[in-house]
């Protein structure tokens, strides 16, 4: 696939520039691809390099064709140029027959294209989060992000791990919170708790439970995605814990994540998926760690 990073990489020709000879036109320094719109009404897309410069322009060297004629189209609507990811798809949808290139104009008219897209370059992410609520507030906060396209240059996508705790419903099953409004008990208010019961929580509820009831005797499923009791991580993750300290870069069974807090604004979230991004590019953090 060939995507340019950023459309100031793309020129615009109005000529075959294969037509003139080499170095007659200058072009700007960061060109590195050319979109010909030639006389005959085809569109011709060209690799160039040029010489090396300190100045704006430059000259230059060579011109190689990567897709011409009815091997490119034109998407018909704009789109924002940032948003790598529904560029890629939207480019998959129509490269269909010969067409292997889908041209896209910005919001702000700057042009940049696709080549042969494929998803092989784009990192799957996995959003492990508890239910209910319905819709958890990971997951929906992160489609919201992604609905924005805050995350478009990014080259992510998301698919979801949901830890369903209506499976453990029950008289004598003890939940955290009632907000929740599973059918049991909630720590946080009910007074009636019984010897022997089912504590569905995270290491802060099994805490708070031997300091509420010292004397009895429980069994513990540990729902904290990063204990990994009821989910694995299968890829690249995305979690939340309710301790401040967990938060941050973490590996589970083999696979790089982050964790977020439970209460995570979306300006958090988005600044935990950037750091796992660069992670997973081999790209130093924060603290200069890989």
């Amino acid at each position: 696939m060939i995507f340019p990073d950023d459309y100031k990489m793309v020129g615009i020709a109005h000529d075959d520039p294969t037509k003139k000879q080499l170095g007659e036109d200058p072009i700007y320094f960061a060109t590195e691809y050319v979109i010909a719109y030639v006389p005959d009404g085809n569109i011709k897309i060209f690799k160039v390099d040029s010489e090396p410069t300190k100045t704006l322009l430059t000259k230059p060297v060579s011109f190689e064709v990567i897709a011409q004629g009815d091997e490119v189209v034109v998407h018909k609507t704009e789109h924002d140029a940032h948003n790598r990811t529904k560029l890629i798809l939207l480019a998959l949808d129509e490269c269909k027959g010969p067409v292997n290139t889908v041209i896209f104009k910005g919001r702000d008219k700057h042009l940049t294209f696709v080549h042969k897209p494929s998803m092989c370059d784009v990192i799957k992410i996995e959003i492990i989060d508890v239910i209910p609520p319905e819709p958890p507030w990971l997951s929906f906060a992160i489609q919201r992000l992604v609905n924005s396209g805050i995350l478009g240059e990014l080259n992510i996508t998301f698919e979801k791990t949901l830890i369903d705790l209506r499976q453990f419903e029950g008289d004598n099953v003890v939940f955290p919170c009632n907000a929740s409004e599973l059918n049991g008990k909630y720590l946080d208010t009910n007074n009636d708790i019984e010897d022997g019961s089912i504590l569905v929580g995270c290491d802060i509820s099994r805490e708070i439970f031997e300091l509420r009831f010292p004397e009895y005797t429980y069994r513990h499923v540990n729902m904290c995605p990063l204990k990994a009791q009821l989910v694995k991580p299968s890829k690249p993750f995305v979690t939340r814990c309710c301790q401040t300290r967990n938060t941050g870069l973490i590996n589970i069974n083999g696979h790089d994540g982050v964790v977020v807090h439970w209460g995570a604004s979306e300006y958090d979230i988005v600044d935990a998926i950037r750091q796992l991004v660069k992670r997973l590019h081999g790209e130093p953090d924060e603290s200069g760690s890989y």
